[in-house]
């Protein structure tokens, strides 16, 4: 876990979620859902092989910002908190360290359509505010990935940026994206929708 990740209390639960820090064992069922055509078009990386995609989410920089999320004991998708900082001024740089995430998300298409993504990113978002005090979040996806901009929207994030052509898509074509973003002065209201 990144420092500030490691320093929270897991696990996390919500009504219906369990969030926890991702282990070795979850590899297995995490590409089982990712490789999947529906999943695969979204994410910045396909992998076919199980043994490929272990030595890369299994390195420890990649598994020390994954979460996953099970519901019922079974591992239903992951969250990635990546901690970054903020552009500063060279004077006032110092205070921009570590005080913003990326955040990103999968969840097993078996899951869609019952809430779990919009209860599973509310915790993740959550988890930034209230346990890194952070001041700001942002989220990207493909302006055709609907229900991964739907789901910002539901949690009340804000779309900052619509890019043109400006991702390169595995299928050759070039397509746009959205930028969504949350600061911290805008999570109480959010967190009531």
């Amino acid at each position: 876990m990144s420092p500030s990740l490691a320093k929270i209390a897991w696990p996390l639960c919500t009504e219906r979620l369990t969030l926890r820090p991702v282990v070795d064992e979850d590899l297995p069922q995490i590409w089982s859902y990712r490789r999947l055509a529906s999943v695969s078009r979204w994410v910045s990386r396909s992998i076919a092989d199980c043994r490929a995609f272990r030595a890369v989410y299994g390195a420890p920089l990649k598994m020390s910002e994954t979460i996953v999320i099970e519901h019922c004991g079974q591992v239903i998708g992951d969250l990635m908190i990546r901690i970054g900082d903020a552009w500063g001024q060279d004077e006032i740089i110092d205070q921009a360290q570590a005080t913003q995430a990326e955040l990103a998300w999968c969840l097993d298409p078996a899951y869609v359509g019952r809430g779990l993504a919009t209860e599973a990113v509310q915790a993740q978002i959550r988890v930034c505010f209230e346990h890194l005090k952070l001041r700001r979040v942002v989220a990207s996806c493909f302006a055709a990935n609907e229900p991964s901009w739907r789901l910002m929207e539901r949690v009340g994030m804000r779309r900052e940026a619509h890019r043109r052509q400006d991702a390169l898509h595995r299928d050759g074509s070039w397509c746009d994206t959205f930028d969504y973003a949350l600061l911290l002065d805008e999570y109480p209201a959010a967190a009531s929708r």
